[in-house]
């Protein structure tokens, strides 16, 4: 029966078969705990798939995690969304795969209805611009493993976690650092003040820096690593290994490159992820 859906769905189940008998026997899943387990219940989760082994396989990892549980699962997102809509005791992360029939994840995040933290669960990251967009957790990317699994639920632990001791502690604030908003760098025999909110990004010219402010370009005899270390990272990111952008400059993102002042900063794989979650919280 396998042969009639052709070659390439006959290797997707014979993967997703073994990877779940694997995770069965433990072989897949570590038996040791997470360093970063809460303390109070466990966050409960809601697995949203339309492919019964992908769904098992959620939820081993789920069940493999001391500070998740599952509450069960839904194969479609009209019946999430009803679900979300009634339920009594609210959910923590809802596990959501973008790809399926008639009505795609994506459409569920589009919905008027109050949302748990959500992690997608995609084939491609191409979706990770619109998971931007909807402000989710994180996105897995198929096939699933556990590693990367555990370090998207630690991520939503800590958001959860904090958002917890933020409401349940309003006495004793500590006022935050006050970082500086200028530096000096050496151009030629003199020191030069730069403004951090003037700076629009900073470019890698070999051996030196090019620093792009509203007023000039600099260019200095410097690092990339040094900037970093001397730039907030408040309010820069590294973007690319040669660009590094001043976030509350940024007018857009668009095929993986910022749009800064009529200039496009390419955002490297590598960095894409951490641009994403720093724009997420402006």
């Amino acid at each position: 029966m396998l042969a009639d859906f052709g070659q390439p769905y006959y290797f997707y189940t014979i993967y997703h078969q073994s990877l779940l008998a694997a995770m069965k026997s433990n072989s897949f899943i570590p038996t040791s705990s997470p360093d970063a387990v809460a303390s109070t219940a466990p966050l409960r989760c809601l697995v949203v798939y339309d492919d019964p082994i992908s769904v098992q396989i959620v939820l081993n990892c789920i069940a493999n995690t001391p500070f998740l549980q599952a509450v069960g699962s839904c194969t479609s997102a009209m019946e999430a969304a009803e679900l979300l809509r009634t339920q009594s005791q609210p959910l923590d992360i809802l596990f959501l795969d973008m790809e399926m029939p008639l009505m795609a994840g994506i459409d569920l995040l589009r919905m008027q209805i109050e949302l748990p933290q959500v992690i997608l669960i995609t084939s491609s990251d191409t979706y990770a611009v619109q998971a931007f967009e909807f402000a989710v957790a994180d996105y897995l990317l198929k096939p699933l493993s556990y590693p990367r699994f555990l370090q998207a639920v630690q991520k939503v632990l800590e958001i959860i976690t904090a958002e917890r001791a933020a409401e349940s502690d309003t006495a004793g604030l500590v006022a935050p650092l006050v970082e500086p908003n200028f530096t000096f760098v050496k151009l030629d025999t003199k020191l030069v003040r730069v403004d951090f909110r003037e700076v629009q990004y900073v470019e890698a010219l070999g051996d030196y820096v090019h620093i792009v402010t509203s007023q000039s370009k600099l260019i200095v005899y410097s690092t990339m690593r040094a900037i970093e270390e001397k730039f907030p990272p408040t309010q820069f990111v590294r973007v690319h290994r040669s660009f590094i952008a001043n976030i509350n400059c940024v007018q857009a993102l668009e095929d993986n490159s910022l749009l800064i002042k009529d200039k496009y900063i390419p955002v490297g794989q590598t960095y894409l992820r951490s641009v994403l979650q720093r724009l997420n919280r402006l």
